[in-house]
């Protein structure tokens, strides 16, 4: 399995298809995604690429990381598994006894 990419400080006009291309010299892209506000469907600066394999994983992570694009430093990084999200807002939680 590939390993997900965390792709950060892009600039807000880079489209999905920008990011897949930015990529594709260090591997096979699976998926690139970036990702927009849900609200005005803007993009949030960062995204997540799927690459084929660790090692094209590692190529685009040597090569990318800290490198300018369109006067923007990159960051990129092996993706982090998402923490899980606690829902409401500290009510209910079922059998607290008191």
């Amino acid at each position: 399995m590939g390993k997900k990419l965390y792709v950060g400080n892009l600039g807000y006009d880079v489209s999905s298809s920008d990011l897949e291309q930015l990529l594709a010299p260090h591997g096979t892209v699976e998926s690139a995604e970036v990702i927009n506000d849900r609200g005005t469907g803007q993009s949030k600066g960062f995204g997540f690429v799927e690459m084929g394999s660790d090692q094209e994983a590692q190529a685009a992570i040597n090569a990318l990381n800290g490198k300018d694009n369109k006067g923007r430093a990159l960051t990129v990084n092996e993706a982090k598994p998402r923490a899980p999200r606690s829902g409401g807002g500290g009510y209910g939680g079922g059998n607290r006894r008191y």
